[in-house]
């Protein structure tokens, strides 16, 4: 008899500690999430930071005149917009690489943010593509000819930006809809109501 009541001690031990072992590898689980959340929020700050640099310091002078990045409006929006998603993208890679759980509130914040910035860059790039086009093509219905004939290394140089703000557009998708997930998740489904 006390042989069973000791058989029943132990097997109750045995099942606090798996349990305490499934928390654990549910808070390594939660952290290597996070760690990788906060990961690919760093992404976009690289890309931006990037393709800012690189339209920053795109100039070029010849014998038909001086171009920069700040003579076209689409250039500079395209400058902004990568500065501000930088510093957004700095700032919420802290706040998801902090070890709490996240509110219902920030769940909103953040998916608020992620997809008005996702929406800031995509725009960008696209103004910014349309100009290089036009750059790049003229047009001919009003005779403006080709600006990349006569600046061909700043149209490298702007495209080359374009294309990075494009790679940072698909990490701000993808993060967009992580943060959705993350938001909707909290909420249970919704029912269904059987047809009259």
């Amino acid at each position: 008899m006390a042989m069973d009541n000791t058989d029943t001690k132990i097997h109750g031990g045995g099942g606090e500690s798996s349990s305490r072992q499934d928390d654990e590898n549910e808070n390594d689980n939660k952290s290597g999430m996070r760690s990788a959340e906060a990961m690919l929020r760093l992404l976009p700050v690289i890309l931006c930071v990037a393709a800012l640099v690189v339209m920053l310091k795109d100039s070029e002078s010849n014998e038909f005149g001086s171009l920069s990045y700040s003579n076209l409006g689409a250039f500079r929006y395209l400058v902004h917009a990568n500065g501000i998603c930088a510093g957004y993208s700095l700032v919420a890679a802290i706040i998801a690489a902090m070890p709490r759980a996240i509110t219902v509130s920030q769940a909103w914040t953040f998916f608020f943010f992620d997809q008005v910035l996702t929406y800031l860059i995509l725009g960008a790039g696209a103004v910014a593509t349309q100009v290089l086009y036009l750059a790049d093509k003229g047009d001919k219905t009003i005779t403006w000819s080709s600006a990349c004939d006569s600046f061909a290394g700043y149209c490298h140089r702007a495209t080359a930006s374009v294309v990075i703000t494009f790679i940072a557009v698909l990490c701000y998708a993808l993060i967009s809809i992580i943060s959705s997930y993350k938001l909707f998740s909290k909420y249970d489904a919704p029912l269904l109501i059987p047809a009259p």
